[in-house]
């Protein structure tokens, strides 16, 4: 696959989590698609198929009161069928606020998103933010 098809889907990816459009999100992955969220968290763990990771997307918004932001700090990285891009996320819950840097790495096959990695910066005060179930 060409570097430019790879961004472009990398680009769609980020732009519709920013906007926080999950539907669009979900649409973008392959059918039997893993999400790895990193830490020991309710939300941690690998997520397989659209459906769990919809469940992650909107447990996290509800438990942020729809507060949870991502938008990209620079460009898209690419490696093949990987593209790594620099993220900052941050969220409100229970009067506590997280705000961090992270990347974002995806694997691309065909025109679709295989497979997610998500890297914090601050694991530990991640963890802590989202708490367990």
């Amino acid at each position: 696959m060409q570097s430019s098809a790879v961004l472009s889907i990398a680009r769609q990816y980020a732009d519709a989590v920013s906007a926080r459009d999950f539907a669009a999100v979900t649409r973008m992955f392959t059918d039997d698609i893993v999400w790895h969220q990193p830490g020991t968290n309710q939300f941690s763990g690998s997520h397989r198929g659209a459906a769990a990771i919809g469940e992650m997307f909107g447990g996290m918004m509800a438990v942020t009161e729809g507060t949870f932001e991502l938008r990209t700090t620079g460009d898209p990285m690419v490696n093949g069928a990987l593209v790594a891009t620099p993220v900052h996320f941050s969220a409100r819950r229970n009067g506590e606020v997280m705000g961090m840097n992270g990347v974002d790495l995806l694997r691309i096959e065909g025109d679709r998103i295989a497979e997610v990695w998500l890297f914090s910066a601050g694991q530990g005060g991640e963890d802590a933010f989202w708490g367990t179930a």
